[in-house]
């Protein structure tokens, strides 16, 4: 699979993995400007490295729903146009904040991706709503931020089985988000990210 413009493969420590050029985030290794993008601790990397098709070109705008302390969202950054980072947590935010004072183009909002509404009169159009958020009604938040894509855009969402249900069966759990996904998405491709994260799943898909 080709990888987006902006990331490459690295050799780290005799070990080749994913790499983007962006300053250390999370004391991840470095081969001089590139900086290992760790899947074990990334789900948008998980879905690259186990070369799922995301559309991902490079340059795209980018609305990054459960931005945590950036870990992700700061890769993405590193090889995407302008970014929104929607983090509903002042603690992580902190850390994020972080990451975005030598990336100009990273725009981090303490914002409840659950009410698109308070943000709708931030953020532009978008290329790519990028999904992981460790809340019930995961469909529903894809849902309500579908408003922000365009028409072509894509979502890339990693779906957490133990934020809907940590009792049912991750199977049952993923058939059900991936169906209400579908009244509003086309679903484009899913994949476990197994082995780099339990109970989850990956899920390109493009708005109806």
């Amino acid at each position: 699979m080709t990888l987006p413009a902006g990331i490459e493969r690295h050799d780290f420590d005799g070990e080749t993995g994913l790499a983007t050029r962006g300053s250390p985030v999370y004391g991840e290794p470095t081969d001089g400007e590139w900086r290992r993008w760790d899947p074990h601790r990334s789900k948008l990397g998980a879905m690259l490295e186990l070369g799922m098709d995301t559309g991902l070109d490079g340059g795209e705008t980018v609305l990054y729903l459960g931005a945590a302390a950036g870990t992700t969202v700061s890769h993405v950054a590193d090889f995407a146009g302008p970014t929104y980072a929607v983090e509903f947590a002042p603690r992580p935010l902190r850390d994020l904040l972080s990451a975005a004072d030598d990336r100009d183009h990273l725009f981090p909002l303490l914002k409840d991706a659950r009410r698109p509404e308070t943000y709708a009169h931030v953020v532009e159009p978008v290329d790519v709503l990028v999904q992981d958020v460790a809340t019930r009604g995961q469909a529903r938040v894809a849902a309500l931020n579908r408003q922000f894509l365009t028409d072509d855009g894509r979502l890339l969402a990693a779906i957490k089985a133990r934020s809907e249900d940590v009792t049912a069966a991750p199977e049952a759990v993923f058939e059900d988000v991936v169906a209400e996904l579908d009244d509003h998405y086309e679903i484009l491709e899913t994949e476990r990210l197994t082995p780099y994260h339990e109970d989850h799943l990956g899920v390109v898909a493009q708005p109806r």
